[in-house]
């Protein structure tokens, strides 16, 4: 047992401080803004004194009853933009009261002074408003932000003095004194805390732990007997390796609260007539474990783009098995701008799709446009870009700076024209130090003219042996020119 493998203070601290992560996550907490605290999202003391001023005035029951429509509505919207259909996210407003008294306070804190002379927000502030702060929910929760909406409660379990809340992401690290002390106080009843035993003998470390605790503070909630452990021997039966487990803690610890019967094995049954390969699971589920909480219509939405792409059977697989974060984007926010991206250089998209699905990611300001701004300037066609993509469908996927810049910097030395770049695009893709370098320097010394894609492809030994037959024949035309000039 990890736990008695850990002897005196230490096993004391740790137990500890994991008890400390526990009991601030079920203490009652003045406000919404402290729940969000312990996610790693900071409000300043000055905010929070402020708020318990505004807070202690009345509003009139219209005026708040018309606002919490409105917060509604932007969160509708909102879960829509990332995948849902209007019902499911309708349904996931309506059991999310408490988020949206925390979205309502959010609202009155950054108005306050609109609110003490009276005036009330028009419609369109209150978006300004809200849909910005949603938008940074997304960015720090990822594909679990519908968890958090749902699971946002701040409905005290227990009675107990609050303790200070954290104000950063090194939230317990900076707690730990305090929780240390409280829950470290003389007491005959203590209990020692069996998730953090549990959690130490799957192999995690205590830095894992809290991760896993700041990114989702109901994972202190879990019981490791109904909640952890059923998880974790479920993932193992599927073939995942133990020592992969405590990394997908960490990435999804609000797996741990799904049903692994009414919602991990349905979407498991349904990607699997989607294109999942049953036997791929372990891999699927380590590369991408978000994926067994997604919904039903958010896998549907892809899989119908997909369609609609032109990807056959065989290609939708190959995307959900090898690359199912695919299925994490939003088809109108990600994917379909992407597409139509590329679709501009006049590439067939269901091949670059097809070939390298995870092009489909990337980013058309941060990727697209620098990449295709930077063959534009050294004189590449649409023409000429929508061929080297269609042959090389990773090509925007490769760094700028790193990659195209350097490479394209000493092809220009290298006295091949332009075209041949269009026609070997994997050039790019090559080690400029390790492959490209040393062997045009190989084939200059030897004196020997060859192509980029004859100098490339070929392994260590296959290139050597090509130098050698180039080198003789080059050799044998020589000795014949010279016979032939005497």
């Amino acid at each position: 047992m990890a736990m008695k493998i850990l002897s005196g203070s230490c096993s004391s601290d740790l137990s500890s401080l994991f008890r400390g992560a526990f009991y601030i996550n079920r203490t009652r907490l003045t406000s919404p803004e402290e729940v969000f605290c312990c996610q790693g999202i900071s409000f300043s003391s000055t905010d929070s004194r402020a708020n318990e001023s505004f807070n202690s005035r009345v509003e009139p029951p219209s005026l708040l009853a018309a606002e919490k429509k409105e917060a509604k509505s932007v969160l509708t919207l909102f879960l829509m933009q990332q995948g849902l259909s209007k019902a499911v996210a309708a349904r996931t407003v309506n059991k999310s009261d408490h988020f949206i008294d925390h979205l309502i306070s959010r609202l009155h804190s950054s108005h306050k002074s609109r609110y003490l002379v009276g005036r009330e927000l028009t419609t369109l502030e209150i978006r300004d408003t809200l849909n910005p702060y949603l938008q940074s929910l997304l960015e720090e929760h990822g594909n679990f932000m519908v968890d958090l909406v749902k699971n946002f409660h701040t409905a005290p379990i227990e009675e107990k003095p609050a303790l200070p809340v954290c104000r950063s992401h090194s939230s317990l690290d900076s707690k730990k004194p305090e929780a240390v002390s409280y829950v470290s106080a003389p007491s005959p009843a203590a209990d020692p805390c069996p998730q953090l035993s549990y959690l130490l003998e799957l192999g995690m470390d205590l830095e894992q732990i809290k991760l896993a605790t700041r990114k989702y503070p109901s994972f202190a909630n879990y019981s490791s007997e109904r909640k952890i452990k059923p998880l974790v021997e479920f993932l193992l039966d599927l073939g995942v390796a133990k020592s992969e487990i405590p990394k997908i803690l960490v990435k999804r610890p609000h797996l741990c609260g799904r049903s692994i019967s009414g919602k991990i094995i349905p979407i498991m049954l349904y990607l699997e007539d989607m294109g999942v390969d049953k036997k791929q699971w372990a891999k699927v589920i380590f590369r991408s474990p978000g994926l067994l909480s997604l919904s039903r219509q958010k896998v549907q939405a892809v899989v119908n783009f997909l369609l609609e792409l032109g990807l056959s059977g065989d290609g939708i697989c190959k995307v959900l098995t090898r690359y199912p974060k695919t299925v994490s984007y939003s088809v109108e926010d990600n994917l379909r701008p992407t597409a139509e991206y590329f679709k501009s250089f006049g590439v067939n998209i269901a091949i670059i799709v097809h070939r390298f699905p995870a092009s489909l990611w990337l980013s058309i300001e941060g990727n697209l446009k620098p990449v295709t701004k930077f063959f534009y300037e050294r004189g590449f066609s649409v023409e000429d870009i929508g061929t080297m993509v269609s042959r090389l469908p990773n090509l925007y996927a490769l760094s700028l700076t790193g990659s195209l810049i350097p490479k394209w910097e000493f092809f220009f030395t290298m006295g091949y024209s332009k075209s041949k770049l269009v026609k070997f695009p994997q050039y790019f893709s090559y080690s400029l130090e390790q492959r490209i370098r040393p062997r045009f320097a190989l084939v200059k010394e030897l004196g020997l003219t060859i192509g980029l894609d004859c100098m490339l492809v070929r392994s260590d030994c296959g290139f050597e042996k090509f130098l050698k037959m180039k080198r003789k024949n080059m050799l044998a035309d020589e000795l014949s020119s010279h016979t032939e000039s005497k």
